[in-house]
């Protein structure tokens, strides 16, 4: 009887060979995503520099400069860093553009009730505002507008807006700042900030708008925000 000739190797499965060939590709990919996380830039430019045609290798030089801040949002930092002691977040808000700076105090703080007389909470904030724009007057030209609103329903709407408006800006006149500097309008109650009929938020068509309007930046200034 014709012996079987006994296998010297057993052969192995058909998916462990394609099994350690994907192990060998994700090895390799592994490898070149360690080899890529860890180039270094100087030696790889040099080594690209001798296809160049460069006869020396001349290292990077990279030099960090300080951002640059737009003198308008200079000028919104100081203000609000001074007001804020003062006033609470309610009581002011701060809009700036490339153009100007916006300072918007409402009336419920400004003035005492159905007046134009300025409160003192009104005059310790004005005259640190006064303070922050004497103190720009080096780094950049400007001029200032203030604008007077009051909300619908104030009797004499268009009398009480300039006349707030007039007491504002006559106050930072009193602080120091040049009068010519000044532009002074009334609105009356043609310009609310809200409309819904919610006493909370009318009230708040009352206020006083000042805008800081950028004319020219002083060529040394750096924008350095204090």
């Amino acid at each position: 009887m014709k012996r079987k000739k006994r296998q010297e190797c057993p052969s192995i499965p058909g998916w462990l060979v394609s099994f350690g060939d994907l192990m060998s590709l994700l090895l390799t990919f592994f490898i070149l995503l360690y080899a890529m996380s860890t180039v270094d830039v100087t030696k790889a430019i040099k080594f690209l520099s001798y296809f160049q045609g460069e006869p020396k290798f001349k290292p990077l030089q990279v030099s960090v400069v300080p951002p640059i801040i737009p003198f308008a949002t200079d000028v919104a930092k100081k203000i609000r860093k001074r007001i804020e002691r003062l006033l609470p977040p309610h009581a002011f808000q701060l809009s700036v553009t490339t153009r100007y700076v916006m300072v918007r105090i409402f009336n419920d703080i400004l003035f005492y009730d159905e007046s134009y007389i300025l409160t003192k909470e009104a005059k310790a904030s004005l005259r640190e505002l006064a303070k922050t724009l004497r103190s720009i007057q080096q780094e950049g030209e400007f001029r200032i507008r203030v604008q007077g609103h009051v909300k619908r329903g104030t009797p004499n709407p268009w009398v009480l807006s300039i006349k707030r408006a007039e007491a504002v800006a006559f106050f930072l006149m009193n602080e120091g700042l040049d009068p010519s500097l000044f532009f002074i309008t009334g609105y009356g109650d043609t310009r609310p900030l809200y409309t819904w009929n919610n006493p909370l938020l009318t009230r708040r068509n009352d206020r006083v708008e000042i805008y800081i309007e950028i004319v020219k930046v002083k060529r040394f200034y750096e924008g350095r925000a204090q």
